[in-house]
């Protein structure tokens, strides 16, 4: 019945396999989760949250949870563990299938639009085939994932910031994320990825950054403001060929090229990116193309390492990254005359530009451990990137922390983290602002400039497929100095936000 429909929804065949995919995976969690409430997801340590902090759902396939013996519900990795054989049965043909949810509740009690509490809620389904298990076929890797968003957007009704609370608030529904296909080359040295993908989860990211919530520490605050529909990432994606290859030593090189514009949304926006494509199925090849690429550094693990009771070598990653997008973007100020928009006699058409580009670096850094065999240890990360001010809001933005793993003894699973977020509203878009004061009537208009954000989080892991994680963040100058939309006189700034949250997450 469910093939049926999906054939008369969508005569199109992609969309209508897109759908019947969809119920097959309804159909096994459905048939395995039926005595568990669906709550939450995935560790934040294994996966990337954005926009997007999105959960990774490009995981390569491992090895298998076995119940053993000893193999009770508070010790395997997923809380169902086999599945009563169909985990094991699948893995036989190379098929492994991943189900998370994410469930949190964050309030403000100062600040932003309005005061109050709300829900959102993500679940995540994604399988993926091995196809020398399955077929023979060596070295590939086939992914589908679907999303379904629920719940409110709490950051949009609430704070109107530009940084949101949380990385999985999106436009509530039922959509494809990913649909690639990944080969390996040169025994595992090189890959080639093609079809459509989420950047997010490779690209500008962070080990450390994927324990907090804030949405920034996944996607950044730069390019979610300046590319088109906030570029392929979560809850969108792109088609595209994206190459990782390691190079010599610690040299290693990731690149790739896509449609820019994982929506269709016009160069002037105004308009819902997410529900220009409500179901991901928008296999969009007509735009402009987006080139990004990285060069990394990895230092090697210390668990590589013989520990000898002296100073040894800390792991640490760095990453120096370029994106260039072929597009044309709008100017922030002035029309297609050259007139400034705030004008009355301008034509509100803002001037386009050929081009945008961008030039980030990541840090990740170990900076402190017990010793190579314990867990408790002290990390650092800091991302930075910085793109042209005529043709876009955000010219700067930058997020660092500190994560500490195992603050407390025998509690090896739990992280405490302190992060904070900035973005920069460029020249050009303030100065938009100072037209807007200059001819109004009353002359006076709050001018933006930047946002600021700190979050504090612990992550408690009470079962490796269960954690609970309290949070704390507060914003400083929400949406760079925004106009409080319940203000008449439009001269009021919204006023500084302290947000409280709880975020759990299972893998089922």
């Amino acid at each position: 019945m469910c093939l049926e429909k999906a054939n008369h929804l969508f005569p199109n065949r992609p969309a209508a396999k897109t759908l019947a995919a969809f119920c097959v995976l309804g159909a096994l969690w459905a048939g395995a989760a039926f005595a568990e409430e669906q709550k939450s997801s995935d560790d934040r340590q294994t996966y990337l949250r954005s926009a997007g902090n999105s959960p990774s759902a490009s995981q390569p396939i491992g090895e298998l949870v076995q119940e053993g013996p000893n193999g009770g519900i508070w010790q395997r990795d997923q809380l169902l563990g086999d599945m009563g054989g169909l985990r094991s049965y699948l893995g036989n043909y190379g098929i492994s299938f991943k189900l998370q949810e994410t469930s949190e509740i964050f309030g403000n009690t100062s600040g932003g639009v309005k005061k109050g509490a709300d829900y959102d809620g993500l679940t995540t389904a994604t399988l993926q085939m091995d196809t020398q298990r399955a077929f023979g076929w060596r070295g590939g890797t086939v992914n589908i994932s679907g999303l379904n968003v629920h719940g409110t957007n709490f950051s949009a009704q609430n704070l109107d910031n530009l940084q949101t609370a949380s990385g999985i608030e999106a436009d509530r529904g039922l959509r494809l994320w990913e649909a690639w296909y990944d080969q390996a080359f040169l025994n595992n040295r090189a890959d080639v990825k093609i079809g459509q993908q989420s950047l997010d989860q490779e690209f500008m990211n962070s080990q450390y950054a994927g324990l907090f919530a804030n949405s920034m520490f996944g996607w950044p605050m730069l390019p979610s403001a300046d590319l088109p529909s906030g570029g392929p990432s979560y809850p969108l994606s792109s088609l595209g060929v994206r190459v990782l290859a390691q190079l010599l030593g610690p040299w290693s090189f990731l690149g790739g090229i896509f449609d820019d514009n994982p929506s269709g949304i016009s160069p002037y926006g105004g308009a819902d990116s997410q529900q220009l494509n409500r179901t991901g199925t928008n296999f969009r090849l007509g735009d402009n193309p987006l080139a990004i690429m990285e060069i990394q550094y990895t230092h090697p693990a210390l668990g590589d390492l013989e520990y000898n009771g002296k100073a040894s070598a800390l792991p640490g990653t760095y990453k120096l990254g370029f994106w260039y997008d072929g597009g044309r973007f709008a100017d922030q100020a002035y029309d297609n005359a050259g007139l400034s928009l705030a004008n009355p006699a301008s034509s509100s058409i803002p001037g386009l530009h050929r081009g945008d580009y961008s030039i980030y670096g990541v840090i990740d850094q170990m900076l402190w451990r017990e010793n190579p065999q314990s867990e408790e240890s002290i990390g650092f990360f800091m991302r930075a990137m910085g793109a042209p001010e005529n043709r876009n809001l955000v010219d700067f933005s930058l997020n660092a922390g500190f994560t500490y793993r195992e603050p407390f003894e025998y509690r090896e699973d739990d992280v405490f983290g302190i992060g904070l977020g900035y973005t920069h509203v460029s020249g050009t878009a303030s100065g938009f602002d100072r037209q807007i004061a200059f001819y109004s009537a009353n002359g006076a208009f709050p001018v933006r400039s930047g946002e600021t954000f700190v979050e504090v989080t612990y992550q408690y892991q009470i079962a490796p497929w269960w954690s609970l994680q309290p949070d704390f963040q507060y914003v400083f100058n929400p949406g760079a100095g925004a106009v409080n939309p319940n203000d008449a006189t439009s001269t009021e700034r919204l006023g500084n936000e302290t947000i409280f949250g709880l975020l759990t997450n299972i893998t089922f």
